[in-house]
């Protein structure tokens, strides 16, 4: 087959998965998952049945590759949000605040059946175990640095990262958001740094940049 021919079938492909990915996420949010079938899915995204069953055999296994290219996605969003951070300290407060504020952000997208079914697949656990990874890593950075606390393990201090960051999800506002982050990074910082008056000035204006840089930018 030829390369050209190769790569434009390999493209309508692409085109088409997305296109069923989308229809599929718009469909759960404007009717509820019940209501999604895959003829409705076929009907959005303009291909007949028979060429949709190709592609996935059910809406769930739909759902579930929308929910792993939404989970890349985040991925991909908080990784770039540390490397446009200079310093240990400040790569570490860009990530959990990003990640705060897209916690916020799906809260509620999704009734609790849709969540239950998307959150229980491998993909997520991997995704979880990779966003560990990433905060652990910034972690163990900071505290070789001298920045933040050497005393715990940084597996350990990332857990104590995500579950605090967690409840974004249920607080009103950005401001509400960015003031649980400077608590959880607060438990963070090593005792010297903790109370220095320089650390404490230094917090208000961290926060309005975060939410400068935030609205600029936005979430992915």
């Amino acid at each position: 087959m030829p390369k050209l021919w190769s790569e434009t079938i390999e493209a309508h492909r692409h085109t088409v998965r997305e296109a069923t990915l989308d229809a599929a996420a718009a469909l759960v949010a404007e009717h509820g998952l019940l209501s999604v079938t895959m003829s409705r899915i076929a009907q959005e995204t303009g291909i007949g049945r028979a060429t949709l069953y190709k592609y996935f055999p059910d809406v769930e296994s739909i759902l579930t590759a929308w929910h792993e290219r939404q989970i890349a996605g985040h991925l991909e969003h908080l990784t770039a949000v540390r490397d446009q951070s200079d310093g240990e300290r400040e790569r570490l407060e860009a990530v959990l605040t990003a990640y705060a504020l897209m916690t916020h952000g799906r809260h509620g997208h999704h009734g609790t059946e849709v969540a239950a079914l998307l959150h229980q697949g491998t993909h997520v656990a991997r995704a979880h175990q990779q966003l560990r990874e990433l905060i652990s890593d910034l972690l163990t950075e900071g505290a070789k640095a001298g920045d933040l606390r050497d005393d715990v393990a940084p597996d350990e201090l990332a857990d104590y990262c995500l579950h605090a960051l967690g409840a974004a999800g249920s607080l009103p506002s950005e401001a509400a958001i960015l003031r649980l982050v400077t608590v959880t990074l607060a438990g963070l910082r090593s005792p010297a740094e903790a109370g220095s008056p320089a650390s404490v000035g230094r917090k208000a204006v961290d926060q309005e940049q975060r939410l400068h840089h935030h609205r600029r930018h936005g979430a992915h």
